[in-house]
């Protein structure tokens, strides 16, 4: 589906614009929205608008790396939204052609940023002189970036849940949720870094006049993405304290039972010895016929547990 709003010259918002007779030049400026486009829509970014072949290859090729492709006539961006599907964080292409009075959003699947943008527009009349194609960009791209805040602080709680095991999960159940947020804070860098660079790039290019000009908003969404990339680079540090303690914890537990069992052993193993001797009933041995030879071995037998117990308590063995 292809919709298209364009600014009149004397400040009027046209909304019925078809594109097989659009006219930019007509318009003070025009943003034509590719929403989910067919092959024969998507013909139309080289037969109306007359754009680059690789940056249309690079629309049709999706989850392309973020980046800025300048062109003749006009300035190719692909950045990438973010949305959850069945408890996982999925990335979408979201991809920008920026020209002289026109701004081209494309998008092979439903944005959510875009409507919300579009919504705006369609709604604010008395704020429409204001508008114009890098505003359009400006208010789509804060949109992409604000989005990325939410799935951070649901993962910000989902580390306090596990941290503070208020479920008494087993330990394996813990590990296994920490390791599944740890991935998903690794997609999220691998969106949000790229996005950072991509404003970076933007913000000290002296090719884009356009940005320059609201310098301040678009250096706005670059603050938040340094917030981001901080966030999930804090929460990454986090994950792995986690991991470090839950480890170091099983650790000095099964050093404890390793700790009892050595004890138990080193208790049982003179009884055990004793017991050995006169198990093996050799007829010639001096105590086997002595009357009270079994009260004797089992208080000597007692004797040498409680003293043994005693001596590795005083040894400090059961702290």
């Amino acid at each position: 589906m292809i919709r298209i709003a364009g600014m009149t010259k004397d400040h009027q918002l046209d909304k019925d614009i078809s594109i097989d007779n659009l006219d930019v030049n007509a318009y003070k400026w025009v943003w034509v929205d590719f929403n989910q486009p067919t092959d024969a829509e998507i013909g139309h970014l080289e037969t109306t608008f007359h754009f680059h072949p690789l940056a249309i290859e690079d629309c049709i090729h999706r989850l392309q790396r973020p980046k800025l492709d300048y062109y003749d006539d006009h300035t190719f961006y692909v950045t990438h939204c973010i949305e959850e599907k069945d408890e996982e964080i999925m990335k979408e292409e979201l991809n920008f052609f920026l020209g002289d009075k026109l701004v081209v959003t494309f998008h092979h699947a439903p944005s959510k940023e875009v409507d919300d943008v579009w919504d705006n527009l369609m709604t604010s009349p008395k704020n429409v002189k204001k508008w114009d194609e890098h505003y359009v960009f400006y208010e789509v791209l804060d949109n992409v970036v604000d989005n990325y805040f939410p799935f951070l602080y649901k993962m910000e709680d989902q580390l306090d849940k596990i941290e503070d095991n208020t479920q008494d999960k087993s330990m394996n159940q813990l590990m296994e949720e920490l390791f599944d947020t740890r991935y998903a804070l690794l997609n999220l860098r691998h969106t949000i870094n790229p996005m950072r660079d991509l404003l970076y790039r933007m913000l000290n290019s002296h090719r884009l006049s356009g940005v320059l000009k609201r310098k301040e908003y678009f250096s706005d969404i670059y603050d938040h993405l340094l917030k981001l990339s901080e966030m999930v680079t804090n929460n990454r540090e986090l994950t792995a304290d986690i991991r470090d303690n839950y480890l170091s914890l099983n650790s000095h537990q099964s050093n404890n039972v390793m700790k009892v069992l050595t004890i138990i052993t080193s208790i049982f193993a003179p009884l055990t010895f004793i017991a050995g001797i006169y198990g093996m009933n050799f007829e010639n041995m001096p105590e086997l016929r002595y009357h009270y030879g079994y009260f004797v071995a089992l208080g000597v037998m007692a004797v040498m547990g409680v003293s043994l117990y005693i001596w590795f308590r005083m040894k400090g063995w059961f702290k």
